[in-house]
């Protein structure tokens, strides 16, 4: 079994695979059946490829598995995807005297399951795991030195582990995955408007053909920011269904004032307007709604809901630090932050609009006023 990133990389895969069978005589002669992801073999076994899930991956018998490029692995559907398909692969192995795992990738950050192998099991005599970690041009001599020394100049960091095999020391996770479940309320996935409380939606936009469209309700109760609904449109959709939808549900909670990020210009803004819903611009990126959110959350003043994407995508937010030495907070290579990017917003708003204090107030009454003049001109 070769595990993938994702179904491109696996497509790629597969073609390797391919010229490797049928190109060598031997090999060709005992393929018996070919598929869109698999050749069965006439000594009973076979060449599969999947992509990175970890429940595609059980029910099997397994003599070989290779994880490409597992430190890239995607992080949506578990906040440690590395070690879910590890757990899942194993038994499959038990049975087989000799079985191999083999994790070929570059590395990454200093977290996860190749990291925590090269930690406990590089350069140590007699042990079972072996750990092997070299440059790309040991590997790979025909790569010119001059392409590895031009992407060094240009990001020293990046570069050291493409091409140098070093972990990086400038990308580490955002929040601890214990911190998160601690303000998870197990088995609540939904919490329904209650009549007197004043409630607060934000909104993270997409045309429909890439991204997804989120949108997270939530409420201030004494010193805690509570989250009682998340909706999650996953492309393709269409954009004015979306809102409709979305319209419907904050009309619920009685909802006519939410905030979004600046994407589109002002279509986000005219299409809730015609459901009579008023879009704002938030005051502050998502990186600078991330940063806020991270105290709240490891004092325990949030309540999330139940919903295992909004953890995973929580868990996979890093802290990377550029050049400039300015941080910045994003989701990792190949995952999505729109759950907690909405979640993040819906949680500011409930922090400015509800605070206790007068300066809290004066800022949200402010910030409507500045709103009605920039209309008038």
């Amino acid at each position: 079994m070769v595990i993938a990133t994702d179904r491109k990389q696996a497509r790629v895969i597969f073609r390797y695979i391919r010229a490797l069978l049928t190109r060598v005589p031997l090999l060709a002669s005992i393929i018996e059946r070919k598929t869109v992801e698999a050749f069965d073999l006439s000594n009973s076994v076979s060449i599969e490829v999947q992509t990175a899930s970890y429940r595609s991956t059980r029910g099997y018998t397994i003599v070989a598995a290779l994880c490409d490029e597992i430190a890239f692995w995607p992080t949506d559907n578990a906040a440690e995807p590395d070690y879910e398909i590890i757990n899942a692969l194993r038994p499959g192995m038990a049975t087989i005297p000799g079985a191999l795992l083999l994790c070929a990738s570059s590395p990454y950050a200093r977290r996860g399951a190749l990291w925590d192998a090269w930690r406990q099991h590089f350069g140590r005599d007699g042990d079972p795991v072996l750990v092997w970690r070299a440059p790309t041009r040991t590997m790979n001599p025909k790569v010119a030195q001059s392409i590895v020394d031009a992407a060094i100049e240009r990001d020293p960091a990046s570069a050291a582990a493409e091409w140098m095999a070093e972990f990086r020391t400038d990308v580490e996770s955002f929040v601890a995955r214990e911190v998160v479940e601690a303000c998870v309320s197990p088995g609540c996935f939904e919490r329904a408007p209650v009549s007197g409380i004043s409630y607060f939606g934000f909104v993270d936009p997409s045309g429909g053909s890439f991204d997804p469209m989120t949108l997270a309700i939530g409420h201030r109760d004494g010193e805690r920011a509570v989250l009682d609904a998340i909706r999650e449109c996953k492309a393709p959709f269409s954009p004015d269904d979306v809102v409709i939808e979305f319209a419907a549900l904050l009309t619920s909670y009685g909802i006519r004032r939410i905030a979004g990020d600046r994407y589109a210009g002002e279509w986000p803004r005219e299409r809730f307007r015609a459901h009579r819903i008023i879009y704002e611009l938030a005051d502050k990126p998502k990186s600078d709604l991330y940063r806020d959110m991270l105290p709240l959350l490891n004092s325990g003043r949030v309540e999330l809901l139940d919903h295992s994407r909004l953890v995973a995508q929580l868990c996979g937010l890093e802290r990377r630090t550029a050049r400039g030495g300015r941080d910045s907070i994003d989701h990792a290579p190949g995952g999505h932050d729109d759950l907690c990017n909405a979640v993040a917003g819906v949680i500011a708003e409930t922090e400015l609009m509800l605070g206790s204090s007068a300066e809290a107030w004066i800022a949200y009454y402010g910030k409507l006023a500045a709103e009605a003049l920039r209309k008038r001109g």
